[in-house]
């Protein structure tokens, strides 16, 4: 059995007819270049819409472009950035915040992905030291590289403890609206009222073809990232076919139709999974991933059939990603597959 759809990840879904729609909506005639066009700055006023509060909206091509871009805005070469052992920025995107910025991730090992104040305060005592690097960033990622959500509760405590130190709160939101949904919450209430800095906001793994946004709620950190972007290569000079996408993202709320289909054949996926005694479910499914470890022998015969990507080899983990264009009758043929193998 061969399946059309994997579970690998939901960068390897398709892009959502209405985002194609609304690209081919606006490759007629000539508009200005590099974001100067209506198209992008309805999109940019969508933002203010949608997070309920004036924002500084940037968009770029993809999701280390725009960590890069955030966290840019935040630090100097002499910086250093607190996260998840298992953040993003730490192990995949090939050293790029130490390449492009010269500034330092202090990776902290979290038993779900999330990191708590108490696990950094011990990663404070070197602010002054001219010895070390000065941390000035807590970065988070809403939802976690391990599928869970943070709760508004946490976010804020947080981001309370970083100001206190004259640190700043950046989110890594490539699947904010995944988080948003499963959290049964509203971005102003996530992120604006808990005074978050800046996220980065995910558009590929939800539907879109290309495409991120920079949001900064702390408005005063966005001064210069005019600059930053052009010289970090992430200023698209054709920006309407970015910026037409988003809109389209926002309209009837397709962002977050999007997620809460994704997050719920997750949910059914891991009821599947728990259902059959030899594969144990690590972590609790609170948006749009699985995790789960499996037999190892049976891993390389499972990827013939349907590719997915081992999270941890020596443990034998995988992870299991759903999409918006995920369906429950696929997930039902993945676990027929799954037991015959």
């Amino acid at each position: 059995m061969k399946l059309y759809k994997t579970l690998a990840s939901d960068n390897f879904a398709s892009v959502h007819p209405k985002i194609l729609e609304a690209i081919a909506n606006v490759n007629k005639g000539h508009a200005k270049a590099y974001g100067y066009d209506d198209i992008t700055l309805k999109a940019r006023n969508l933002f203010n819409e949608i997070f309920e509060s004036k924002v500084e909206t940037f968009f770029v091509f993809n999701g280390t472009g725009a960590n890069i871009l955030a966290l840019n805005a935040c630090t100097q070469r002499f910086s250093s950035v607190i996260c998840p052992i298992t953040a993003h920025i730490n192990v995949d995107e090939c050293g790029a915040p130490e390449f492009q910025l010269g500034i330092k991730t202090i990776a902290i090992a979290t038993k779900d992905g999330k990191l708590s104040v108490e696990q950094i305060e011990n990663y404070l005592h070197v602010i002054g030291n001219e010895h070390h690097s000065q941390p000035k960033v807590i970065s988070i990622s809403q939802s976690s590289e391990l599928g869970t959500v943070y709760s508004t509760q946490e976010i804020k405590e947080l981001a309370d403890f970083a100001h206190k130190h004259s640190l700043y709160l950046h989110v890594d939101g490539a699947r904010i609206a995944n988080a948003v949904v499963s959290a049964k919450t509203s971005l102003a209430k996530m992120l604006v009222e808990t005074k978050v800095d800046v996220i980065s906001f995910g558009g590929t793994k939800n539907g879109l073809m290309l495409g991120e946004a920079v949001v900064f709620i702390n408005q005063d950190l966005a001064k210069n990232v005019l600059y930053l972007r052009k010289q970090s290569m992430q200023l698209c000079s054709k920006m309407r076919y970015i910026s037409a996408q988003f809109i389209a993202l926002f309209e009837n709320d397709l962002w977050l139709s999007n997620a809460k289909h994704a997050n719920s054949v997750a949910t059914y996926l891991e009821s599947e999974l728990q259902k059959i005694d030899w594969v144990k479910v690590l972590y609790p499914t609170q948006s749009n991933a699985v995790f789960c470890q499996l037999p190892r022998e049976i891993i390389p015969l499972l990827q013939e059939k349907s590719f997915f990507w081992i999270w941890n080899e020596e443990k034998s983990i995988a992870r299991f990603m759903c999409s918006f264009d995920s369906s429950r009758e696929e997930i039902d043929e993945f676990i027929i597959l799954l037991k015959n193998v």
